[in-house]
């Protein structure tokens, strides 16, 4: 064999090797540089991204409940605050012995039947794994037990949250409201309570008054909590420097002033009625107060079936907001507006009126409280004389009247802030022909009812007092204010308001005549603030719950049963020289307004008055030259001898 041949063939199949390693090494050499690649891109590149997932499948964030915006009255008084609660979660999987665990936990906190029921259904209906509230608001003995016993309860979690809680609870519930459990038709699919926040355990909402109406910006915004978890989500640790906190809610300030309001609660006792006051230069409303109340407090924890129960059944209805919701009618309170209406008619407040206690007309005879004789405009107000208002309101008719009462807040809804308004009635005649299609004439027997605020007027406190302070502005038609601040963001004044389109001496008459009522007339025994220079005016009122009538069972004052009783009436304003705070008082079912009325205006108004600087200024006496100066300046004593012991005194209303 020729040797070149040989040589030839193997220095072909070496260059054919060669070749294939050549292109073996050079795919090898690009499929490291692109493991290379790809592992600076994870390694590097998206280091931050394959971390987060990582700590996602370790790591998980369980939602934080920011603390409940604070709610404060006029001078920075907490009235509703957050406290320390311990509490009890239960977090069950597919082993968890919910029956099991439920008894031994009945071993070691208070858990009744029915409760231990209602918490089956609610574990049940929870999601795998979601807490669930067992016990809310423990003492620090059952919290303490429940710790030492954790590792003989799965699941089962002992923690602090917090909880409302309302310091002066009976003076405001009505006002503030309350918190409650969120309820399944709370939550909605979209919008705010979309938030899933809301199946926090514990987690409350505001469900009546303040609470509800501002519920938005006083719950906040919630944080979260980083907590390392086990295969089967169970938290083993938590990593604090994950946390993201919650944004607490914004503080509410409210007009009201907590000494005037709780003086209310005092006032009233076990009394059923409404209380009202507004500064009448601003509109700030200082008195919102309707009793009977409730202690709001146990509407957080939670209501047993009979604690709700006696609530809603007691007959002077302690859930039932009388300061708003209520309308009664205004009985001899009206009797300014009439009289208004009258002088603005051309009336002469001169026209005189014999009153000899029943006067025939129409047929029939319209009674008074007694014979008044003669009396002129001024005197029929401060006596109170239903036969001089009859005459004076078919002088003028039904449509004059109702037009001066809608100037003065009555037959209105007045925007507060806060919902449960009732806008009560003013009738003219286009209302008869509304509300009577078969009957749509106003007859001229009604009028001398509307007259005397009987018939078919009806206002609730509120409205009686925002006319009491318009007349005793005199100038502006004010709007009643009851928030003054959302967090920083102050609300519009009450006083900028349009003026009243009213003769100043018309008004200036009638507020003369209110402070008659207290000089001579039927509040004068009952309101003497006794207070030095400082005069009130006012107008008391008994308006009739049920007709007098052979058969019917209502009775005139305070006689009979106490829902057949009249209801009592006293509006107010002082001082009658400088108005600056003006009221309504309701007592339901009180009787006389001069007798149950009007002394709980005197004793809640003297605590505005006591505590305005410039008013107390004027009351308070200096000492004379020879007294010794450590004796110190000389104030009215609250307990005066005789205030608050009414004698009494006649208040008209029809018969």
């Amino acid at each position: 064999m020729d040797s070149s041949i040989f040589l030839d063939e193997v220095n072909e199949r070496q260059g054919l090797f060669q070749r294939r390693a050549f292109v073996l090494g050079a795919l090898s050499g690009l499929g490291l540089v692109a493991l290379g690649a790809r592992l600076t891109q994870l390694q590097v590149i998206e280091s931050g991204r394959y971390r987060l997932l990582s700590e996602h499948n370790e790591f998980q964030f369980q939602l934080s409940p920011p603390p409940r915006g604070l709610i404060l009255d006029r001078d920075g008084v907490v009235l509703a605050s957050n406290r320390p609660d311990f509490r009890l979660l239960l977090a069950r999987d597919e082993t968890t012995d919910v029956d099991a665990i439920l008894e031994r936990l009945a071993q070691l906190v208070s858990l009744d039947e029915a409760h231990l029921s209602r918490l089956k259904d609610e574990i049940a209906d929870a999601p795998s794994k979601a807490p669930v509230a067992i016990v809310e608001d423990m003492s620090w003995e059952e919290f303490s037990r429940v710790n030492v016993r954790a590792p003989e309860l799965p699941g089962v979690t002992a923690d602090m949250g917090e909880v409302r809680v309302y310091p002066f609870s009976g003076a405001f519930a009505h006002v503030i409201g309350y918190v409650a459990k969120v309820s399944a038709k709370d939550v909605t699919k979209t919008g705010p309570n979309a938030d899933p926040i809301l199946l926090n355990p514990g987690f409350r909402i505001g469900k009546q008054g303040v609470e509800k109406a501002f519920d938005l910006p006083l719950r906040g915004r919630a944080g979260a909590r980083k907590v390392e978890v086990d295969v089967k989500g169970r938290v083993v640790r938590q990593d604090p420097s994950g946390d993201v906190p919650p944004t607490p809610g914004a503080p509410i300030r409210l007009t009201l002033d907590s000494d005037v309001q709780n003086r209310a609660l005092e006032v009233f006792g076990e009394e059923s009625g409404a209380a009202v006051m507004m500064d009448c230069r601003s509109g700030d409303i200082l008195c919102m107060f309707s009793a009977p109340s409730f202690d709001a407090n146990r509407f957080v924890k939670g209501l047993t079936g009979p604690e709700y129960r006696a609530l809603s059944e007691y007959d002077r209805k302690p859930l039932f907001n009388k300061a708003l919701t209520a309308n009664y009618p205004p009985g001899s309170t009206f009797k300014t507006m009439v009289a208004l209406a009258a002088l603005e008619k051309g009336y002469d407040p001169a026209t005189v009126h014999v009153c000899g206690r029943v006067w025939y007309w129409g047929g029939r005879p319209w009674h008074c409280d007694r014979a008044h004789g003669a009396l002129d405009l001024k005197g029929a107000i401060a006596h109170s004389c239903d036969i001089y208002f009859y005459q004076c309101a078919l002088a003028i008719g039904p449509d004059a009247i109702a037009a001066v009462a809608r100037k003065f807040g009555l037959g209105e809804i007045h925007d507060i802030g806060i919902p449960g308004q009732k806008p009560g009635l003013v009738p003219d005649s286009a209302y008869k022909r509304r509300a009577f299609p078969r009957d749509p004439v106003w007859h001229a027997g009604e009028t001398p009812s509307m007259g005397i605020g009987q018939g078919y007027v009806s206002v609730n406190a509120l409205q009686l007092c925002v006319q009491a302070s318009r007349l005793a502005n005199g100038v502006t038609a004010l709007n009643p204010r009851l928030i003054h601040a959302i967090g920083d963001v102050e609300q519009p004044s009450g006083g900028a308001a349009p003026a009243l389109p009213f003769a100043p001496e018309h008004l200036a008459f009638v507020r003369s005549a209110m402070a008659a009522v207290v000089e001579v007339g039927t509040a004068a025994q009952v309101a003497k603030l006794n207070l030095g220079p400082i005069q009130l005016a006012g107008k008391t009122g008994t308006a009739q719950s049920h007709n007098y009538v052979a058969g019917s069972s209502g009775q005139h004052g305070a006689r009979g049963a106490w829902a057949t009783r009249d209801h009592a009436w006293f509006i107010c304003f002082a001082p009658y020289d400088d108005p600056r705070y003006a009221m309504s008082v309701l007592v339901e079912h009180g009787g006389m307004g001069a007798d149950a009325a009007a002394p709980k205006a005197v004793q809640i108004m003297r605590v505005a008055l006591l505590k305005d600087p410039q008013v107390r200024a004027r009351i308070v006496q200096p000492l004379p030259p020879d007294e010794p100066a450590s004796t110190g300046p000389v104030t009215p004593d609250p307990s005066t001898p005789g205030e608050g012991t009414p004698q009494s005194a006649p208040a008209a209303t029809p018969t």
